[in-house]
């Protein structure tokens, strides 16, 4: 799984029984992999809300038991898609024989996966490596996404109308003339937006763009 040297990725356990949350947090650690477990939906809900923004700033994915008392694992993973949170923190359901169909509903509504218990251990921690990876190429999805749209935040209007022009190909003549500014002044323009957002081509900013529109 790649990860940034900063990341430490988290696999979040949601399980009413203690004995199954410590018998994963133990299979987990012997995979080298850092968990943290909730008793209920109510108690993981809590910590999501006391995080500044309810932001999740590294890899994680989310092992979630269908039935619990209280709010269900249905309930939360309902919660989580209303906070966009289900690609960030992809869900597996971990799910007894009669729950099957339920968790196969809950994969067709996003959920990364479900395990029936008793599960396979080798098994399912290939499931979560797979589900940390997914995290961690959202994670740098949004981190790219974002430096793209402060890149842009630092624009002037000026460059901002020469931008668009040039990413529709038009020439520096051309883009003077619908201006009413000089051929000069439009090259300054450009040399600074190819400054501010990193690139050294037409072809380059367009494509950046495109991704920022993804």
């Amino acid at each position: 799984m790649s990860t940034s040297a900063s990341a430490i990725p988290t696999v979040y356990i949601v399980d009413d029984e203690d004995v199954l949350r410590d018998a994963l947090a133990w299979l987990l650690r012997s995979r080298r992999l850092l968990s943290e477990g909730y008793a209920s939906a109510e108690a993981f809900e809590a910590m999501l809300d006391a995080r500044p923004g309810g932001a999740l700033r590294d890899p994680c994915c989310l092992l979630l038991d269908v039935r619990m008392p209280g709010m269900s694992g249905l309930a939360l993973f309902d919660r989580l898609i209303e906070r966009g949170l289900i690609d960030l923190m992809p869900v597996i359901f971990l799910t007894g024989h009669a729950d099957v169909p339920t968790a196969v509903a809950a994969v067709k509504r996003g959920a990364f996966d479900f395990v029936e218990k008793p599960f396979s251990d080798n098994a399912l921690v290939d499931r979560v490596e797979q589900a940390l990876a997914r995290s961690a190429e959202v994670l740098e999805r949004r981190r790219a996404r974002q430096a793209i749209e402060r890149r842009l935040a630092e624009l002037t209007e000026r460059e901002r109308d020469v931008m668009r022009l040039v990413v529709e190909g038009r020439p520096n003549k051309l883009i003077a003339d619908e201006l009413d500014i000089s051929v000069r002044t439009v090259e300054v323009h450009r040399a600074r937006v190819f400054e501010k957002m990193d690139v050294k081509s037409a072809v380059e900013l367009a494509n950046l763009l495109r991704d920022l529109k993804d």
